[in-house]
């Protein structure tokens, strides 16, 4: 994969980043954005594909863009097709603050520092190039506008968007409800794109089924070799609370 264009998850990172104050919008449910839109960028290379409702590794070449390929390597290490919900609602440390850096290395934002307080030190990043922004938002206000479908790019941008909640920063207040439903079913237009935005709003849900557990009936002793209740079943991982993270982007 060539850099000569922008990934989905540092365009939906530039979406989310609030031009005024620095601040990126959605902060929590964008670092599950993010995990999604990587799914999506890997797909359109033709590294995976959806299964049902997993993920499925068709080919480990390299894609050529480290957090990406980090992301395929560690696809291909589960040796068969994983949930997405189970993906995507995995512990994702650093994700958005590795795609700030890189935009910033790439002279797109540049960071602000600052105190909270007075006392906690504090990173912004004000975007350098605001055309670039305008760029993106521009595709989706033409295909809310117009309803030609989109192409697969902008289709699963929109869907993730609305997945993690930017609907509302993009098109605030009473006179942004059609223009927020509009992108909601934008969201139809890509079966990967709807797959993952889908399965970013069920781990948001709490929706994402927990680990089975061998538990004998009450008065009957377990089975030789049964798991314990409180052992969660092998290769199913467990549900992860999301730690915020100390240096993230002030919010």
């Amino acid at each position: 994969m060539g850099r000569s264009r922008r990934t989905i998850p540092e365009e939906l990172l530039l979406l989310a980043l609030d031009p005024t104050t620095g601040t990126t919008a959605q902060p929590q449910s964008l670092d599950l954005g993010l995990a999604g839109a990587q799914l999506v960028e890997l797909a359109l290379a033709g590294r995976i594909a959806p299964d049902g409702d997993r993920i499925a590794v068709v080919s480990p070449r390299p894609t050529g863009d480290p957090t990406l390929d980090c992301a395929l390597e560690l696809l291909r290490r589960r040796g068969a097709p994983v949930r997405a919900v189970h993906w995507i609602g995995g512990p994702r440390l650093g994700l958005r603050q590795t795609y700030l850096s890189y935009l910033e290395r790439c002279g797109m934002v540049q960071a602000v520092a600052g105190q909270m307080c007075g006392v906690l030190p504090t990173t912004r990043y004000q975007a350098t190039d605001t055309e670039i922004s305008r760029e993106i938002r521009a595709r989706l206000d033409t295909a809310i506008r117009t309803g030609v479908p989109p192409d697969p790019r902008t289709a699963a941008l929109a869907a993730l968007a609305h997945a993690v909640g930017l609907g509302k920063h993009l098109y605030p207040g009473n006179e942004g409800r059609s223009s927020r439903s509009r992108l909601r079913d934008l969201i139809r237009h890509d079966p990967m794109g709807g797959l993952v935005a889908h399965a970013v709003m069920d781990v948001q849900n709490g929706a994402v089924a927990q680990p089975r557990r061998n538990q004998a009936p009450a008065g009957r002793q377990a089975a030789p070799g049964a798991r314990p209740a409180s052992e969660p079943a092998r290769g199913v991982p467990m549900q992860p609370r999301h730690a915020s993270m100390v240096r993230a982007v002030a919010h």
